[in-house]
């Protein structure tokens, strides 16, 4: 554990960043455009334009974080649903897989925490009430059904592009369209979820837990069941990095790959000295 942590802790915590850098964002964005006393929602009275707004700012959010230095780096899971799938298609160790999700709920966390200390009343009273995920007007079983949809959906859409020669740069685009349009039009279902530590980043300082397993479950449910439905079709071999950003990964600095890598290095290393032997003895 501690061989992991001392090797890999960059990774870890710019996975913390990237949820963080999500939270924060979600939580300005949301509290301009849903506090009744802000300027911008008296200027903008119509619900759905503010969503509208929202998915946006959210797309470019995470379109951001996954083409960031950092996001490349670490694969930009951000989201503890995509790090244990990686994990269930055997592209993460169990450790990494550990710490990704424990440095996701911690940033996540810090994210809500620093709007609350930036905004005070105005992000941690109703109706933002520091973004807290519940299920809409239509009821906790509308909301899981919603909240396994768009798991399901977000992560067919990245294996099938991640793996894909051509498409594997442009995954991040889609990720970035998925959550605009989720943002639109799924989040009056269940207030858009699909990540525990997003879920409970905001239950733990508001005290509301409605619903909550269904913001820790569905992802992680719908997300397992995408991929074991790739695996299916697909094959396993299919899946060759855990990075949101794949593109057939080389690079020596990927943890999730980087092993392999190495390993593979190291056997060219050997064969090459055998070789060498091979024709001073002769």
């Amino acid at each position: 554990m501690l061989r992991y942590l001392r090797q890999h802790y960059p990774e870890y915590l710019m996975e913390a960043w990237g949820l963080g850098m999500f939270m924060i964002s979600a939580g300005v964005v949301t509290t301009l455009l849903e506090y009744p006393q802000s300027p911008l929602h008296q200027a903008l009275p119509d619900a759905f334009v503010r969503r509208v707004i929202n998915g946006i700012a959210m797309g470019l959010t995470v379109l951001g974080i996954v083409y960031s230095p950092w996001g490349k780096r670490s694969g930009a899971h951000i989201n503890p649903a995509f790090s244990l799938t990686f994990l269930r298609l055997g592209k993460m160790k169990a450790w990494d897989a550990a710490f990704y999700v424990l440095f996701q709920f911690l940033g996540g966390l810090f994210g809500v925490l620093l709007v609350a200390i930036l905004f005070n009343l105005s992000f941690t009273d109703p109706p933002v009430k520091y973004i807290v995920t519940i299920p809409g007007t239509w009821g906790v079983l509308i909301a899981l059904v919603g909240e396994l949809a768009i798991a399901f959906f977000t992560m067919t859409i990245v294996l099938y592009t991640n793996n894909h020669r051509k498409l594997a740069p442009l995954t991040g685009v889609f990720v970035c369209f998925l959550v605009m349009s989720y943002v639109i039009f799924e989040s009056p279902l269940s207030g858009f979820g699909m990540n525990p530590a997003r879920t409970v980043a905001s239950a733990l300082p508001s005290g509301i837990w409605t619903a909550i397993w269904i913001y820790l479950f569905a992802p992680i449910i719908g997300m397992l069941l995408a991929a074991e439905m790739y695996v299916r079709h697909r094959g396993i071999h299919r899946v060759t990095c855990a990075k949101m950003l794949n593109h057939r990964c080389t690079d020596t600095h990927c943890i999730h790959c980087g092993d392999r890598t190495e390993h593979a290095l190291d056997i060219l290393s050997d064969h090459q000295k055998l070789k060498n032997m091979g024709s001073k003895n002769t």
